[in-house]
């Protein structure tokens, strides 16, 4: 099969995604993003999986807005605030069950999944997504202490990825240019 005819879809776990890049200190451009799976196969859809707070000010409503405007299938919900035993103001909103449940209705239009995160709870949707003959690869980061990539998850992968290895290809331009300005 040639890389052209592969099918991919992508299945980015919002938070978890969030926190690998900002462990390494990475922004990503996803338009990048997107370009760099595009050379790999065919990306049949790009899902951004994340729960938001119902407040236009939020600080990730830009970032929805532009993946919604620019190739992404954006898959929100609302969150959870609450206050935790210690006053604190908590956001809740987990989007585990929505993404394995994209993921198990597109898994027959697929050779490929690619799935962004480190969260042990998708060891068995890769393995579900697995018997129905598709590839699952698993993009996430051991070079962060401690690793962003839960062991059981990365065993059950066939592939992993990365992100740090992909830094060239997905970082925002901004940070490239500061750095060759900077001779």
């Amino acid at each position: 099969m040639t890389p052209a005819s592969r099918r991919i879809a992508l299945f980015i776990d919002g938070p978890n995604f969030h926190a690998t890049s900002r462990t390494l200190g990475l922004e990503v451009d996803y338009r990048r993003l997107l370009a760099e799976f595009g050379r790999r196969g065919t990306v049949l859809k790009a899902f951004y999986y994340t729960a938001i707070v119902e407040d236009p000010d939020h600080s990730i409503r830009p970032l929805v807005d532009w993946l919604d405007y620019n190739g992404y299938t954006v898959m929100t919900k609302p969150a959870k605030e609450f206050t935790d035993s210690y006053g604190r103001r908590r956001i809740k909103g987990d989007m585990d069950v929505e993404l394995a449940v994209g993921a198990m209705e597109l898994a027959e239009h697929l050779d490929e999944m690619i799935l962004f995160s480190g969260d042990a709870d998708f060891r068995s949707l890769v393995e579900a997504v697995q018997r129905r003959g598709v590839r699952v690869t698993v993009l996430s980061t051991i070079r962060s202490n401690p690793g962003m990539i839960a062991d059981e998850l990365r065993r059950q992968a066939d592939d992993f990825i990365e992100l740090e290895d992909l830094r060239i290809a997905v970082e925002r331009n901004h940070k490239m240019m500061s750095n060759a300005g900077s001779k």
